[in-house]
């Protein structure tokens, strides 16, 4: 073997060692359905929750609207979506979110059916008491005001304790790392990081019924996106046995942003996926679910 060769496959095989292990399991899908609706405000969904019994839906889109949904199964395929309400996410003094304001990107839903939603380019967190309710913003530390202005909060995930965990979709550490901010219901900490891998960026978080952590990363091109999603078990403040279960190729899907991750009655481990058609005949408004090994 030359010198020159031998050197760079050890430079490679000490580079690899550095950013930490991952394993790679495989995630099977199940199913994919259009979801297709004539009214104007429909579309641009970024987030979403799944019940437990995978028939009702809450399902957010970037223009400030939340609506609930019931979803008909047949086996493991979606056969139909029904829109059963919906809701115009308030401000603060209980008025419409206008522009840029009203970007809203991720949902989390406490066990009492209260829930926080996260949004983007005015980078901030709010709590709702419910559907209709007048928003109640987290403080927002100086950190905030420094992320990028279309690439912060997309993402936003409650573990059984009641905590938040939000994460940039753009912003690094200064080692190139995704930084996560967690709320504690006192304040916002910055607990731990996880290992930027690639060109995919976070765009979805959810807790799942496993207790780990999963995020599901967009990777976009000339030519369509791609979609990764991972998981990591989160001990203490330290996230550990990192894995890769999805990866797609460019255009398997539309614009994947909002994750939800449930049990089905068989009690097996399952992921839905909403894409964000970003309002464009070009695109369209998908849900992909797939079956999760655990």
């Amino acid at each position: 073997m030359h010198r020159s060769l031998a050197v760079q496959l050890i430079a490679t095989l000490l580079l690899a060692g550095s950013v930490g292990a991952v394993e790679v399991k495989k995630a099977t899908q199940l199913g994919s359905f259009i979801w297709r609706h004539s009214a104007g405000w429909f579309g641009g969904f970024s987030a979403l929750h799944i019940s437990e019994d995978g028939r009702l839906m809450v399902a957010l889109s970037d223009r400030s609207k939340l609506l609930a949904a019931q979803i008909d199964r047949d086996g493991d395929q979606i056969t139909g979506i029904e829109i059963l309400d919906r809701w115009r996410v308030l401000s603060s003094t209980g008025g419409a979110l206008p522009g840029y304001t009203g970007d809203s990107e991720g949902i989390a839903i406490d066990q009492d059916g209260s829930y926080y939603i996260s949004f983007e380019r005015v980078h901030r967190v709010a709590f709702y008491s419910g559907p209709g309710s007048k928003a109640r913003v987290l403080p927002r530390p100086k950190a905030f005001d420094g992320l990028d202005h279309n690439g912060s909060f997309e993402g936003l995930a409650i573990d059984d304790k009641g905590r938040l965990y939000t994460l940039t979709e753009k912003n690094r550490t200064a080692d190139g790392n995704i930084p996560v901010y967690r709320w504690d219901g006192r304040a916002w900490a910055t607990p731990f990081v996880l290992q930027q891998r690639g060109r995919f960026l976070p765009v979805a978080a959810d807790f799942g019924p496993d207790g780990r952590l999963y995020v599901l990363e967009r990777k976009l091109s000339l030519i369509g996106f791609r979609s990764r999603l991972r998981r990591w078990q989160i001990d203490g403040d330290v996230p550990g046995a990192e894995e890769i279960l999805l990866e797609t190729g460019t255009g398997t899907h539309d614009n994947l942003e909002g994750l939800s991750v449930w049990r089905d009655t068989q009690g097996r481990l399952r992921a839905t996926m909403i894409s964000d058609d970003n309002f464009l005949a070009l695109q369209r408004t998908e849900l992909v679910e797939y079956l999760l090994p655990d």
